[in-house]
């Protein structure tokens, strides 16, 4: 064989075809069942009486197969689909509010809802109502980070949500009002200082962007209650930042400080105890949301106790609303707020 002659190469193997895709037929096959009993089982109709054995063989045919329901599909039969659209909050709004909405996500999952976040920092309402229309879910619940109007609400129903919610201080015409007035939280802090014989009155507002939300009407809630002194003060949520405003407090004037909740008021009232001033003999402190986390202290945090709404009942008033799209919109009061009074005041 000359050097210039060559083996020939082998030929290459053909790639293996993709598995096929599994059809609820195939589930009905090995399970035995209808294609409408699998169906039943698996999109968990209720108005169909199937018995438990029948359905733990659906379920555990469309396991051995790896067989997932389609949701296009089914949207398509349905009319809608079952997505409940929750804007992602991109600012640190608490612990509080954070248990509240993985309350809210469980309890709409319960209710055979898929629950999608989305990602909306930076745009419009405009822009948001379009995004979150291009995904066609049947509810959009919006925490109030972007201002809705009634234009918005129209894009969103018109693509096919069936209700549109707004949770925030004020209602946008043709959506569900879930009010939160975060006012009466700087309101109750300020009666329980004044009452403490309290007047001179540090606000503290976040310089943390987004949470104006929350610490606006807190402000000004504040600055309603008469025989109230308000200064307001920008602090960060950082060591550093406490220092530097407990480091000056001493030329404010001030007797008394109301954190924008207890994680601030907590960074607030260790930076007072590391310049010598006493908590609360030379200034009261108070927060808000009644963290576990402040009865721990010394002294104990007064605070601001916030009733909120259980996950179950929120994510019972979507479901009414999707249930029933052509009923009037409604406002809910979904928060009240009580001082709760500690050692710290």
């Amino acid at each position: 064989m000359s050097q210039s002659s060559k083996p020939p190469k082998p030929p290459t193997p053909p790639s293996p075809s993709p598995a096929p895709v599994p059809t609820s037929a195939d589930v009905a096959r090995l399970a035995g069942v209808s294609r409408a009993t699998v169906s039943y089982v698996l999109n968990n109709a209720e108005a169909v009486r199937i018995s438990e054995p029948t359905r733990r063989k659906v379920r555990e045919a469309a396991e051995e197969l790896g067989y997932v329901p389609h949701a296009a599909a089914r949207s398509l039969r349905a009319g809608h689909t079952r997505i409940v659209l929750l804007p992602t909050s991109h600012v640190p709004i608490g612990p509080l509010y954070s248990t509240f909405l993985n309350e809210l996500q469980w309890a709409l999952r319960g209710l055979d809802y898929t629950v999608v976040q989305y990602g909306s920092l930076g745009l419009t309402g405009d822009e948001a109502a379009r995004a979150w229309a291009e995904l066609r879910p049947v509810a959009v619940l919006s925490l109030g980070e972007i201002a809705l109007s009634a234009h918005n609400v129209a894009t969103l129903k018109r693509a096919g949500a069936r209700a549109v919610l707004t949770m925030g201080p004020q209602a946008v015409p043709g959506a569900h009002a879930l009010l939160m007035d975060q006012a009466e939280v700087g309101a109750r802090a300020a009666e329980h200082l004044v009452e403490r014989g309290r007047r001179r009155i540090g606000v503290v507002v976040p310089e943390e962007e987004g949470l104006g939300l929350f610490s606006t009407p807190r402000l000004e809630g504040a600055r309603s209650v008469a025989g109230a002194e308000i200064v307001a003060l920008r602090m960060a949520y950082s060591e550093e930042s406490a220092a530097e405003l407990a480091q000056r407090w001493g030329s404010l004037g001030l007797d008394a400080a109301f954190a924008y909740n207890d994680e601030y008021a907590m960074l607030l009232m260790r930076a007072f105890q590391d310049v010598g001033l006493r908590v609360p003999e030379d200034v009261a402190v108070m927060g808000a949301d009644d963290l576990l986390i402040g009865r721990l202290l010394r002294p104990r945090l007064s605070t601001v106790q916030i009733e909120m709404p259980t996950g179950e009942r929120l994510a019972a008033l979507v479901d009414e609303a999707v249930r029933e799209p052509a009923a009037a919109v409604r406002r809910h009061d979904l928060m009240a707020a009580v001082a709760v009074p500690r050692d710290s005041t």
